[in-house]
């Protein structure tokens, strides 16, 4: 039977600490949220994964990969956790750490919000801050190889090219979402989910499609900066944590559905809806994915089921556009929809 209550730094088994752990990790609400587009009455799914341990879908990663580390003997007491990010899995990897007793190192874009590099700090964890002059997200990627390979008793997970990333969805996120969904009486026709490391959509896809199951499963970006349909970074947007420099390595666009593309402004203008007119206080990703998720029910019909997961909360956003006035423009979604109400179940 494993302790749940030991945590802190000094305990030899890590396995059996994260098992501990797992408590905290998963398990998150589905909502149903009820809209109206145009007047049109609608509805899609989502996972409100705020509800995690550090506040992000990243943590089921996270706490994945550290136990597949000690499993295969990649990660041992003690180690240094080292990974280049956006901020979510930093900060994931910073809490998971720290709770292991692992030190924990982090570099990661100096243009990302201040709450998200001051999270990471408060779990800690180093803080190496990459400017766009050094690189930007691909200089930070070489930067964290370069530190694991000049040291010893380093752990790097790899996020963006271990396959444990996609099986952390693939053994938990995804069968979430199958069994809630049956508990509300229906069965998932799409899912729909931006792509940072591309682990969600391609772990959830996985597992909905078993046994050769028909589910749409689409991978989104940002319509101002679409690195998935060129193969390589282009434009700037605002929509953190999704589409960073590159394609990531895990993500197989052969096995996916079309590229679903979403205004960053349609994002931040959807967030802020789903804050002030239902209550739920969810990032800018969460924003672009409801609007992505809202664009899908339209072309299969108003009733299909649609899912998608609400990443985070907007408390690492305080600082950034998600808190100004963001103006409207008639070629976006946003405008066109009513928030109605949301019902949930664990």
């Amino acid at each position: 039977m494993v302790d749940v209550t030991s945590t802190g730094t000094g305990h030899a088994d890590g396995s059996g600490r994260v098992a501990a752990m797992s408590a905290l990790v998963g398990n998150t609400p589905m909502l149903e949220i009820r809209y109206r587009w145009d007047g049109h009455p609608r509805r899609i799914y989502a996972k409100y994964e705020a509800m995690n341990m550090t506040g992000s879908i990243k943590d089921r990663m996270a706490i994945h990969m550290i136990h597949c580390g000690y499993e295969s003997g990649r990660l041992h007491p003690g180690d240094t956790i080292v990974e280049a990010s956006s901020g979510n899995t930093g900060i994931s990897f910073s809490g998971v750490g720290r709770a292991l007793g692992h030190p924990v190192r982090i570099y990661i874009p100096d243009w990302m919000s201040q709450e998200r590099i001051q999270l990471i700090r408060t779990f800690g964890a180093e803080v190496i801050l990459v400017t766009s002059e050094e690189g930007g997200f691909l200089g930070a990627l070489d930067r964290a190889e370069a530190y694991a390979a000049g040291h010893d008793h380093v752990f790097l997970p790899r996020q963006f090219a271990h396959a444990s990333n996609l099986e952390a969805h693939m053994n938990s996120t995804g069968p979430e979402i199958e069994s809630q969904l049956e508990r509300f009486g229906h069965t998932p026709d799409a899912f729909v989910a931006g792509v940072g490391t591309g682990g969600t959509v391609m772990g959830v896809g996985r597992f909905l499609r078993r046994d050769n199951r028909s589910v749409h499963i689409h991978p989104l970006e940002p319509a101002n900066s679409p690195t998935l349909r060129i193969g390589h970074k282009v434009g700037k947007h605002r929509i953190q944590g999704i589409s960073d420099d590159f394609i990531p390595p895990i993500v197989d666009l052969s096995a996916l559905d079309n590229i679903i593309d979403v205004w960053d402004g349609d994002a931040i203008l959807m967030a802020q809806a789903l804050c002030r007119t239902i209550g739920l206080a969810v990032g800018i990703s969460s924003g672009a994915n409801v609007v992505g998720a809202m664009q899908l029910v339209e072309q299969l019909g108003p009733d299909a089921t649609v899912v998608t997961v609400l990443p985070d909360s907007n408390k690492k956003y305080l600082s950034t556009d998600l808190c100004h006035d963001e103006p409207a423009r008639d070629d976006y979604l946003t405008p066109h929809i009513d928030l109605d109400y949301f019902n949930a179940i664990r």
